[in-house]
């Protein structure tokens, strides 16, 4: 296999060093997969990685926690040499190589195939932030969260993942109300179907046991107070789903997520 190209973070004296660097089959990780990357996203993970500030990375490391390409080799049953795939996560651009490369090798299992409906570009315009609301969005489905059980909370709404879920859950009928910090932004938000703009410091406080039953369900990004003050305002038998967590709570008891 010929070299290629890839953003490599290394130990330097001031910290993390960045560096486009030609690189070889050696240093591809272990899999049954390898995939030409075609495009990937910036997250607020890359962001730590980039400025070494993220927890439990592996160095030297390819970051970009996911990407889009197209398989050139496999052992995988179900992926074939010229399959359309996505990863996103799967600790890629944190203790993986990740998708800052024009190629990737990782396990079959963590690929899924791009759907015709989309290029690669906009599967990645939808990035990990749309993958991860979509997610939240089928949990509280899945815990009978519904538009006629009333409304919704979207926790730091203007963000990425926030702002993807107000239009998922407003084109499904939701009466959704977002939280923010920005409150400049609450044009935006309501042009994205938003029917209620609070500021987040009605949430970032301490939390009391039990508090007034606002929402049928939320979807948190934030954790901390914010999550537990979400968790004692949520209506008997409601949902939250903790994205920045990677999991979801129901009645504020863990339940394991798809990821």
């Amino acid at each position: 296999m010929a070299g290629f190209k890839a953003l490599v973070l290394s130990r330097s004296e001031d910290g993390v060093k960045a560096a486009w660097s030609e690189l070889g089959e050696e240093a591809l990780n272990d899999g049954d997969v390898l995939v030409r990357i075609t495009h990937s996203t910036i997250n607020y993970k890359d962001g730590l990685a980039l400025t070494g500030k993220l927890p439990g990375m592996r160095l030297p490391l390819i970051p970009g926690i996911d990407f889009a390409g197209t398989v050139i080799a496999s052992a995988h049953a179900d992926l074939a040499v010229g399959d359309a795939v996505i990863l996103n996560g799967w600790g890629c651009g944190e203790r993986h190589n990740g998708g800052y490369a024009e190629r990737a090798r990782v396990p079959g299992d963590w690929l899924v195939k791009r759907p015709e409906t989309f290029t690669s570009a906009e599967s990645m315009a939808i990035g990990t932030a749309g993958y991860t609301a979509m997610l939240a969005v089928l949990a509280l489905e899945a815990h009978e969260v519904c538009p006629d059980k009333g409304p919704v909370l979207v926790t730091g709404g203007a963000g990425g993942v926030g702002s993807i879920a107000i239009a998922i859950l407003s084109k499904l009928g939701y009466q959704v109300t977002a939280s923010t910090g920005r409150l400049q932004e609450a044009d935006y938000l309501k042009s994205l179907g938003a029917s209620e703009v609070i500021d987040r410091t009605e949430l970032s406080g301490p939390a009391p046991p039990l508090g007034k039953e606002r929402w049928a369900g939320s979807i948190d990004v934030s954790g901390s107070h914010t999550l537990a003050n979400v968790l004692s305002m949520t209506r008997y038998g409601g949902a939250v789903a903790a994205t920045g967590l990677e999991s979801v709570l129901i009645k504020g008891i863990p339940f394991r997520g798809e990821r």
